[in-house]
């Protein structure tokens, strides 16, 4: 039996239901997505700069969208993103990116972002918990939660739609929690939780451990040890990490029996010098990766997280100008950060134009056919 071809994502976006009631439908709502999505790849910020992108390509939209009334005014666009039901549009995205990512492999690291310019009055910023596929260079999955404290509550409910069996899963330390890490074991998933001083006993008895295990050179129990060594950059500054890991303690084996699957604790010192001047900075982490898995493993994963904050996070704010976005009423906020979020993906997919976020879409926007490419046209 031939297997069916994938859906794109228009095709994906023709399942958000309508909000409206029948008759003040003018315009179909796949077309008020489609042309929402393709104006933001190609460079629109607001809802007037999305219109004036379709009144520009109204030609080529009609190609292959109804456009009964041609293109909707930026108010229509406003309203009806204020309108659309969030959560759907959300599941519509988590489908097309499952169909997209396929079998996901390597580390997964997960971590929130505020939507600062969707700050309306005394309400708190649109906070947004994604998880991102490090190997990929790929969104898995986002929700949305109202607070930075509510990512504990978040990021089960995101582990829910991924099938992360077989990865390293990556969270700092506001997600170092005894039920998280429950939930990524019981996915089929191995965990690296940074340790900070919300677990102020555990965090200190480890530190305390690691130092003097280091001042009697491990002398007691087993390590793994890695050493990372960068090169001086071109401001003159030189980086180490230090890696070590090494299995529960056994004096903090109670401490540790609650965290289902933790095996070893880790320790990473980064150093840096500049000139004359040398600072050093220590972190720890608990995780289910064993002894034996070594030190350069926790130290690949550790490193690896930082993708989410410079390929999404940075992506967001410098090739989109997220945080200067001022759509701020009801449901349109996370509406136009969930189509900002595909758009995203669908340029990092692209890897024919060596150019970053803010050129592709430039190019998006000027040439026709870059933008199908981008959109992968020719699996419609």
């Amino acid at each position: 039996m031939s297997k069916p071809p994938r859906q794109s994502l228009i095709d994906h976006l023709g399942e958000v239901p309508d909000p409206r009631m029948a008759r003040t439908q003018r315009h179909d709502l796949l077309d008020i997505l489609t042309i929402a999505l393709c104006a933001v790849i190609g460079g629109a910020d607001h809802w007037t700069e999305v219109v004036e992108f379709g009144q520009a390509k109204q030609q080529w939209f009609a190609g292959f969208l109804k456009l009964p009334n041609g293109i909707p005014s930026h108010d229509t666009f406003a309203r009806v993103f204020r309108l659309i039901n969030t959560e759907a549009l959300e599941q519509t995205c988590h489908q097309w990116l499952r169909s997209v990512a396929g079998r996901v492999q390597g580390v997964v690291a997960i971590d929130g972002k505020s939507v600062r310019g969707a700050r309306d009055g005394k309400k708190h910023p649109l906070h947004i918990v994604s998880a991102w596929s490090s190997q990929n260079s790929m969104l898995l999955g986002q929700v949305r939660t109202a607070e930075k404290s509510n990512e504990i509550t978040a990021i089960p409910e995101l582990l829910k739609l991924l099938d992360i069996e077989g990865c390293i899963v990556t969270i700092d330390a506001m997600g170092c929690q005894k039920a998280i890490a429950k939930d990524i074991i019981e996915a089929g998933a191995d965990y690296v939780l940074g340790l900070k001083t919300n677990h102020r006993h555990l965090c200190l008895s480890v530190a305390s451990w690691f130092d003097k295990s280091l001042a009697n050179g491990f002398a007691t129990q087993a390590h793994s040890h890695y050493l990372d060594a960068a090169g001086p950059s071109s401001h003159g500054r030189i980086e180490t990490r230090e890696h070590w890991v090494v299995e529960v303690p056994a004096h903090l084996k109670r401490a540790a029996a609650p965290w289902t699957g933790l095996k070893t604790v880790a320790m990473v010192r980064r150093t840096r010098q500049v000139g004359d001047k040398i600072s050093t900075e220590d972190s720890y982490y608990l995780s289910s990766l064993a002894l034996s898995t070594g030190a350069q493993v926790l130290a690949r994963a550790v490193r690896s997280h930082w993708s989410v904050e410079n390929e999404l996070h940075w992506s967001l704010d410098v090739g989109f100008r997220e945080d200067d976005c001022q759509v701020r009423k009801d449901n349109a906020p996370a509406n136009l950060a969930c189509v900002r979020r595909m758009a995203l993906t669908q340029l990092k997919q692209e890897n024919g134009k060596k150019l970053g976020i803010q050129g592709k879409r430039r190019r998006a926007g000027w040439d026709t056919q870059y933008l199908e490419t981008v959109l992968r046209m020719g699996e419609i």
